[in-house]
């Protein structure tokens, strides 16, 4: 869709140069390097690539950057500077997304035969248990900005409930759109905002090809819909990943992160945030890889780098890791030049892998991740079994959601007995 057209979807009032989005200059193509104000659009009228914010970051000393980050709230808003959002963010109402646990995981660690450190960035412990409060949260403030008064998505689950809670939370109305079969922990959670929750008979590629029409239309006037017209802000929230990991680390990269894929955004984007510590002497500069991870029944990106190819080719899903369920993704392409530029690789792993990772993790350092962190976790172990991903150095593990959103996975978990109140009937059990 050309760019002029969703531009018009925006509230007059949002006029070119009225907008304060910190440090955000403007928006440039990805592709030819065309520069535009900025605005709720997200593809270069010039050659339909995507768009990305600019900057004009923070110059001056790190270390009072740094000291200034620190002092910052316990949240993605002391990484204000760095994000395209108003100064006076944190005094918004938001719900305050961020600085999640990075986990010394240790017991993981032994049991996948890793010798260096390893660790695992645990954003299920955002407000609505997925990393998607994050880049919700950026696409708020630019709603705020264009003077939308819906928020609105295509999600495959966890954005719809990111959505439907911050729109409660910031207080516009929700109108938000996933595929019918989605799992019902996910439905639910989307549901319970308050906003409108409507089932698109199809996939999620199916969905997203119908928030586009409606952006188009005059249904569609005011609306914000985060994940397409405010994209270019709402990837941004991705960076704080980036930031928060290499921050935890005593301000260092990591020399190895394995991401999860479903539209790419979150990998490009990450990749963009260590960059940016390091242009701004935050961080050392040095090698780091970058792995991507999918499930075998939607793995367009893995397929594609496997085979050396540029073109991502659009897959029909067909897995249990619905949330990574996206079979023609956005950042496909981008993700390939990421993973190649840094020494790193794309995998994928069968559904069964991924109910046994879930497993795994689960059992050594009690974290519930749903059927995304399987994905990860399980092509953290392919990899260092197929000798792609070096044991010896710093790793950083995504989990990116709760495993109480996707309990069908592992369905076949309960109670190890049925017993009598009585010890003898424990002893019998054969649990003593």
């Amino acid at each position: 869709m050309a760019a002029q057209t969703v531009a018009t979807s925006a509230n007059a009032s949002a006029t070119p140069g009225s907008v304060d989005l910190g440090p955000a200059t403007g928006l440039s193509c990805r592709e030819c390097g065309t520069r535009f104000e900025l605005g709720p659009i997200f593809a270069c009228v010039e050659c339909f690539g995507p768009l990305e914010v600019a900057y004009e970051l923070p110059a001056g000393d790190p270390e009072a950057l740094r000291a200034a980050i620190e002092a910052g709230p316990n949240n993605i808003w002391r990484y204000a500077p760095l994000l395209p959002v108003p100064a006076d963010v944190a005094s918004k109402p938001s719900l305050n997304p961020g600085f999640t646990k990075l986990v010394d995981a240790a017991n993981l660690a032994k049991e996948l035969g890793v010798t260096g450190k390893l660790y695992v960035k645990d954003d299920s412990g955002n407000p609505t248990h997925s990393f998607k409060d994050r880049v919700v949260a950026i696409a708020v403030e630019a709603a705020r900005a264009f003077g939308y008064t819906t928020l609105s998505c295509s999600s495959t689950g966890n954005l719809a409930g990111a959505v439907g809670a911050a729109a409660a939370r910031a207080g516009f109305r929700s109108c938000v759109f996933i595929p019918h079969d989605l799992e019902q922990g996910k439905v639910v959670m989307a549901g319970v905002y308050g906003g409108d929750l409507v089932g698109i008979e199809g996939n999620y590629d199916d969905v997203n090809r119908f928030c586009s029409e409606l952006i188009g239309d005059p249904l569609g006037e005011g609306w914000g819909f985060v994940n397409v017209n405010l994209r270019p802000y709402y990837g941004e929230g991705s960076k704080t990943l980036a930031y928060e990991i290499c921050e935890q680390l005593g301000w260092q990269l990591p020399d190895q992160i394995v991401i999860p894929i479903a539209s790419g955004s979150q990998l490009t984007k990450i990749d963009k945030g260590l960059q940016e510590l390091v242009k701004l002497g935050l961080v050392e500069d040095k090698p780091y890889k970058i792995f991507g991870a999918q499930a075998e029944g939607c793995s367009p990106v893995s397929t594609a780098f496997k085979a050396g190819h540029d073109v991502v080719r659009p897959q029909k899903p067909n897995t249990i890791a619905k949330s990574l369920a996206i079979g023609n993704p956005a950042d496909g392409p981008y993700v390939l030049d990421i993973a190649r530029r840094t020494g790193g690789f794309v995998e994928d792993v069968t559904d069964e892998q991924v109910v046994e990772a879930i497993r795994i993790l689960a059992q050594t350092e009690g974290i519930f991740a749903e059927t995304a962190g399987g994905v990860t976790v399980g092509v953290t172990k392919k990899l260092i079994e197929n000798g792609q991903l070096d044991p010896s150095l710093t790793t950083v593990v995504l989990n990116t959601g709760d495993g109480l959103k996707t309990l069908e996975a592992v369905s076949g978990t309960g109670q190890t007995a049925t017993i009598r109140p009585s010890l003898d009937a424990f002893r019998a059990a054969g649990l003593a």
